[in-house]
């Protein structure tokens, strides 16, 4: 087996080898294999925090993992890290219990500059989107704790990560948290 200078630390290490600093890494057991990457067209990609999504890359653009990609999003597209490859995808994705073809959405492409400056731009967005959206749960007297906002890569969607103890009857969006934050597209 050939090693390679990979992970920038002076050490020899593998392909699959690498630091794990993303939340639900898959360790790629099977990337130093001849031959691998080309076994599927399928694609795994994480975003902010824990969310990951699975694509086809119809385009055959050649990835490894740590790419960052632009990929197909309702509305619009989002930006986020290639996390695996190959033969383990479809393994991961019988995993995560997805089984319809049709929900796969697509790669567009490596992420250029003009996607993640918008990337950054709707990012540096979240925190005070997150402090805004709190004081108007607590305005509505909505028994919910706002955890955590993440906006899509280009800016068109937000997610609202939140809790609470009992269910919560949130307004209808021209009401409430979605009338504040409607899209500036």
């Amino acid at each position: 087996m050939d090693f390679k200078l990979h992970n920038g630390s002076g050490g020899l290490c593998c392909k699959s080898c690498g630091r794990q600093d993303k939340q639900l890494n898959t360790y790629d057991w099977l990337a130093d294999i001849p031959g691998n990457g080309e076994e599927s067209d399928l694609v795994e990609v994480q975003f902010k925090n824990t969310r990951k999504g699975y694509f086809r890359n119809s385009n055959h653009i050649p990835l490894e993992k740590g790419d960052i990609v632009a990929v197909e999003a309702t509305p619009g597209h989002d930006i986020g890290v290639v996390t695996l490859t190959g033969r383990l995808v479809p393994l991961q994705m019988r995993k995560a219990n997805i089984k319809s073809e049709a929900d796969i959405k697509r790669i567009y492409r490596k992420a250029k500059q003009v996607d993640m400056d918008k990337y950054n731009e709707a990012k540096g967005r979240e925190h005070d989107t997150m402090i805004r959206a709190r004081q108007i749960a607590l305005n509505l007297n909505l028994n919910m704790k706002i955890g955590d906002v993440e906006y899509q890569g280009d800016g068109n969607k937000a997610i609202f990560y939140y809790i609470c103890r009992r269910a919560c009857r949130l307004p209808p969006a021209d009401q409430g948290i979605g009338r504040c934050f409607s899209c500036p597209h």
